[in-house]
C-alpha cells in the first residue's frame, strides 16, 4: 500500500492527485515525509461500543481503526463480530499492545456532547506548532462556535 501511495505521489513516476482510503495507520505518517500527502478522516462519536459517523470530513488521520464497529454496522452476525474482537486482542497481545475496550458512556447523547466531542477531536488533531497566528485564531473561533 505504501509503495502504491509513493508511486502515485511521485511527480517523476505518476504525479497524480489520488484519493487513497485505507485502514493502515502507518500510511498516515506519510503526511510528514511525502510532499503533497494530506490526511483526512470521517469525524466519529463513540458511545460505548457503538459509533456514530458524523458525516463530516476533517483534517488528520483517524485516532484508531473502526473496522470491527463498521462490520457490526454492516450487519455481520454477532458471532463474527465477537470473533473479530478476540482475534484483535490476540494480535495486539502478540505485538505487545494492550487491547482497550471502548469506555461505556450513557446511552443518551445530548447535542452538547456531540459538539464537545467534535471540539475534542479537533483539538487532538490540531498541530499548534504548524499553525499561523491567524489560523490559530480561526480555529479558536470555530471551536467556540461548535460549543455555542
Amino acid at each position: 500500500a505504501r509503495a502504491v501511495v509513493e508511486h502515485c505521489a511521485d511527480p517523476k513516476k505518476l504525479g497524480a492527485k489520488t484519493l487513497f482510503a485505507t485502514h493502515y495507520h502507518e500510511l498516515t505518517e506519510l503526511e510528514d515525509t511525502l510532499p503533497g500527502a494530506v490526511n483526512y478522516n470521517i469525524a466519529v462519536k463513540t458511545r460505548g461500543e457503538d459509533i456514530i459517523f458524523l458525516r463530516k470530513i476533517v483534517p488528520g488521520g483517524a485516532d484508531r481503526s473502526y473496522g470491527i464497529e463498521v462490520a457490526k454496522l454492516a450487519g455481520l452476525p454477532d458471532k463474527v463480530v465477537a470473533r473479530a474482537r478476540t482475534v484483535l486482542e490476540e494480535l495486539e497481545s502478540e505485538n505487545g499492545v494492550q487491547y482497550v475496550k471502548p469506555r461505556q458512556e450513557a446511552r443518551q447523547v445530548s447535542l452538547d456532547a456531540v459538539g464537545e466531542g467534535e471540539v475534542l477531536d479537533a483539538l487532538r488533531r490540531c498541530q499548534p506548532d504548524t499553525l499561523t497566528p491567524i489560523e490559530a485564531m480561526g480555529l479558536l473561533y470555530e471551536l467556540k462556535r461548535k460549543l455555542s
